[in-house]
């Protein structure tokens, strides 16, 4: 996942980020409320973690601007030493999608992550996907490439799925994983078979191989149009 944290506390900032950092996960962060906007508004996070008490503009109002100005509808974890119930319906009704009282353990903050990543993830991607001539629809989890049907074993789907939900984005390993299986896997090995697996029928059916791996960084949809096949 690629995680935006948004925390004064540079303690509780730094924590958070050497432990999702340390887990795979592609983290950025930032000290105050306008810094955070000016991040969230501007680029692509699968979920934000966001604190209530910020500087120069607080967690509330940020999460309202995000949702009603900037119009993005990126999952947004709010945290806070605040647990009253009235609290926590505010952050809802601010756009928050859930909520964590401090203090809070780590593996918590990141299994909250990842279910608010994998529900907005099940979301977007009820519709039918294309890029190029690929299609796939989740629904049936059928692929077809150029009218053809795909054979696939349903992770493939799943992964191909993940890939062609946002074909813009570079995915790493993290978030692919989480998108398929829920968590991070053990080793990548996982991953690596489902990916060749995908890609060599991708490939028999298309004439070339629509995912581009990008050494260090993760695995990105490049599609090809018929008229530029060679």
């Amino acid at each position: 996942m690629r995680v935006l944290i948004i925390e004064d506390d540079p303690g509780i900032a730094g924590n958070l980020y050497d432990y999702l950092e340390s887990r795979g996960h592609d983290v950025d962060a930032a000290p105050d409320g306008v810094a955070g906007l000016n991040l969230a508004a501007s680029a692509e996070f699968d979920c934000i973690l966001l604190d209530v008490g910020l500087p120069r503009l607080d967690g509330l109002a940020l999460c309202r601007r995000l949702r009603e100005e900037a119009h993005k509808d990126t999952p947004v974890l709010m945290i806070t030493a605040r647990d009253t119930l009235d609290d926590k319906l505010k952050g809802f009704e601010h756009g928050a999608d859930d909520y964590l009282v401090k203090p809070f353990e780590l593996k918590e903050v990141e299994a909250r992550l990842a279910a608010l990543h994998r529900r907005r993830s099940r979301r977007v991607t009820q519709r039918p996907l294309a890029a190029g001539d690929i299609r796939l629809d989740p629904k049936t989890m059928s692929v077809t490439v150029a009218g053809k049907a795909v054979a696939l074993p349903p992770k493939c789907v799943r992964l191909l799925e993940a890939i062609m939900a946002e074909p813009e984005r570079t995915h790493n390993r993290a978030g692919l994983e989480s998108a398929v299986w829920g968590k991070a896997q053990e080793t990548s090995d996982t991953l690596r078979v489902h990916l060749h697996l995908l890609r060599r029928a991708l490939a028999a059916a298309a004439g070339y191989d629509p995912i581009k791996t990008l050494h260090g960084i993760g695995y990105r949809l490049e599609v090809r149009e018929k008229n530029e096949r060679p």
